[in-house]
């Protein structure tokens, strides 16, 4: 089987300053794979190199199997905090927005609108339709683009740290999705919650400057050390807390 997603021995730069060095992976049909890493330690660098808005300086990223002139294999939902919520568009049109590079899908405009009301209605959102991006919540606005991620049916779909600004609840309505579309869609997910993301990634790759990749969805301290992945883990109870380090 040939990945739909290939990266060798690459580092990306930025003004040559190299910034993540030696990626080396992988990705297959039906993968899903956390990605986990301290902040600036070059997740979102990884996830630019896979849309192919950053090159590698050394090494290589490619998409094996198929030819891809105007489009890559992938869908894409971004952290909500990067979206422009002054921008006048609405909820449908976010969504459609998605299909711009894959337009051959549909047989015509009404056709894409029809998919685009069927993604809303399974994301339990269509009735704001019309509703304007900016009077969203953070819950909204991540299923809305989610569904734009999904209109072009991708085979990777990557989500870069999808349970920021969003409640407990439509968090884990979101993991519940996300293992149902992995049926049919690889996922690449950006998280900083190793706890909650381990019961339904298959793989966890750290990273900090370098990549490790780690077949499991299970990780120890001594990994993480080992990695040098500093992240702050975080377990459920019945009264919210977090666990922290011993006291030297």
């Amino acid at each position: 089987m040939k990945p739909v997603i290939e990266i060798i021995n690459a580092s990306f730069a930025y003004d040559k300053v190299v910034v993540l060095e030696n990626v080396n992976l992988q990705v297959f049909e039906k993968d899903f794979i956390g990605i986990i890493g301290p902040n600036g330690g070059g997740k979102t660098t990884l996830l630019k190199g896979i849309l192919g808005l950053l090159k590698p300086v050394k090494g290589s990223v490619s998409y094996p199997g198929k030819i891809y002139s105007t489009h890559k294999p992938f869908g894409y939902l971004p952290q909500v905090k990067h979206i422009d919520k002054k921008f006048p568009i609405t909820v449908i049109d976010v969504v459609r927005s998605g299909a711009v590079m894959k337009r051959n899908l549909f047989h015509g405009r009404n056709e894409e609108k029809e998919k685009a009301l069927q993604l809303l209605n399974e994301m339990g959102v269509a009735d704001i339709q019309n509703k304007a991006i900016g009077e969203l919540s953070g819950g909204q606005m991540q299923r809305v683009f989610l569904c734009r991620a999904l209109i072009s049916e991708p085979e990777v779909l990557i989500l870069d740290e999808p349970d920021t600004f969003v409640d407990n609840r439509f968090e884990g309505e979101l993991y519940e999705k996300l293992k149902i579309l992995n049926e049919r869609v690889a996922i690449i997910l950006v998280s900083h919650d190793l706890g909650t993301i381990s019961t339904y990634v298959k793989t966890i790759a750290c990273i900090n400057r370098e990549f490790h990749y780690h077949r499991s969805n299970k990780i120890s301290t001594e990994q993480l050390k080992a990695y040098n992945c500093p992240i702050q883990i975080i377990t459920h109870g019945e009264v919210p807390h977090t666990v922290l380090k011993y006291h030297d």
